[in-house]
């Protein structure tokens, strides 16, 4: 049912369930005092620096947690050695710890020092890392009475943080990674529109199952372009099913490797047809690995509406004028009221029985009233394109399964796209259970 505009739906907000990274921090700083607790530390005495560490490093890819702890790690060698360093002067030479602005001075030095030490390093992300274990270091001067003995112990809190954070990261409870298992996900169930961008949490997910190796082959309804909107920083590894299944796209190449056009007999037929009707039409092509866009007859009101709005983006290429090549048509699209796109396509398929041809009437996102007559081949289809992915791959993977997986709701909420992208990690990575049986 489509809402009219004084219509709006109740949707309960309900607050976001707790994630993995949140509950990994909590156990990580957790373990990090209970290590200093059995060391006797306790109150005033306990030190923080090792809990900080735990939380700056849990990253969301254990690869990430990796090069934060260098980071953390290279900073702390770089603060400390300076702080201890400054230290050691001081208690050699007095004279400049008794004189506090001096003393400030040579400790903002001591920063700059610190700060561009780890640039010169080509590590500027440990900049300011050294400047704060560098202040942790010197700033409790004159009441240190062990300089070395202060340095070490920074040292030694930060590679505690530093481990702690890494081994809870890593750590799974026992699952097999299924890399031999395709998943096809639809772009319809994870955004509420082609113009949305997926919510961070869910893009945040979908590239940690690529990261980790998850075959996941999205199938959309729509072209390419489409995808560097909705799927903007996502790390894309498989194919993607576009047009509705008209067309194989590799988006990390950005090339086509496959498309079901239309035969040339039927596409001519149609559009002389269109053209008796006196009905404007759009014609998507791929010419020369590139999507083509040619526009046919005087544009009505509704679809200079949707025209000015898709233009703007710099992924599409229209054209007036004759198209390329026949051949290489891979669907047509005629906009208008919902009412007149379901009395054409009643038309076309009373008066053209025999071409080869799939109809779709769609709503146009965005636009209240307005639907998208798409046409295509007759072999244009999800399914077959389906079958065609897993062709592909199987080409080097003999032993390839697939499974689609789609959300029973469609999207309505952020959390009926992150319950589907729980539903492709569990497939992907099944919880193993005593015995050996999948879960």
């Amino acid at each position: 049912m489509r809402l009219s505009q004084g219509d709006s739906p109740r949707l309960h907000h309900l607050p976001p369930p707790i994630g993995w990274r949140i509950i990994k921090t909590t156990v990580a700083v957790f373990l990090c005092l209970v290590i200093y607790w059995l060391r006797g530390f306790h109150g005033q005495d306990m030190p923080s620096e090792a809990a900080i560490t735990a939380i700056i490093c849990m990253q969301p890819y254990v690869k990430d947690s990796g090069e934060y702890a260098l980071n953390r790690l290279v900073g702390t060698l770089i603060g400390a050695f300076l702080g201890l360093l400054l230290l050691l002067v001081l208690y050699i030479w007095p004279a400049p710890g008794g004189n506090l602005p001096v003393l400030y001075a040579l400790m903002a030095v001591g920063v700059l020092l610190s700060l561009y030490l780890a640039v010169l390093m080509k590590m500027p992300d440990a900049s300011g890392l050294a400047a704060i274990v560098f202040l942790c270091v010197v700033i409790a001067f004159p009441d240190i009475e062990d300089p070395l003995r202060q340095a070490a112990g920074r040292i030694f809190d930060v590679f505690i943080g530093t481990t702690v954070a890494i081994l809870v990261n890593i750590f799974h409870l026992p699952r097999r990674r299924r890399r031999d298992l395709l998943l096809f996900v639809h772009t319809e169930d994870l955004a509420p529109d082609p113009f949305t961008q997926l919510a961070p949490a869910v893009l945040f997910h979908l590239n940690a199952l690529y990261n980790d190796g998850a075959r996941i082959c999205l199938v959309s309804q729509h072209a390419p372009a489409f995808f560097a909107m909705q799927l903007r920083g996502a790390r894309l590894s498989t194919p993607l099913i576009v047009m509705d299944g008209a067309a194989i796209y590799d988006a990390e190449k950005n090339v086509y490797l496959q498309a079901e056009t239309i035969p040339p007999e039927n596409s001519l037929a149609l559009r002389d047809r269109l053209d008796e009707l006196g009905i404007s039409y759009f014609v998507y092509t791929i010419h020369h690995n590139r999507a083509c866009i040619f526009h046919t007859g005087d544009f009505r009101e509704e679809e200079k509406e949707i025209y000015d709005r898709l233009r703007q983006s710099p992924y599409r290429s229209y054209f007036e004028g004759e198209i390329y090549d026949p051949g290489e048509i891979v669907y047509f699209k005629v906009i208008g009221r919902d009412s007149e796109m379901g009395e054409l396509e009643k038309h076309l398929s009373r008066t053209m029985p025999k071409a080869k041809l799939r109809r779709v009437c769609r709503p146009q996102p965005g636009t209240e009233g307005i639907s998208g007559l798409y046409i295509y081949a007759h072999t244009a289809t999800q399914e077959q394109a389906e079958k065609r992915v897993v062709d592909y791959l199987r080409q080097g993977e003999p032993e390839l399964k697939s499974r689609e997986i789609r959300s029973p709701t469609g999207y309505r909420t952020e959390r009926d796209a992150m319950s589907l992208m729980r539903r492709v990690a569990d497939a992907y990575e099944p919880l193993l259970l005593f015995g050996g049986r999948e879960q």
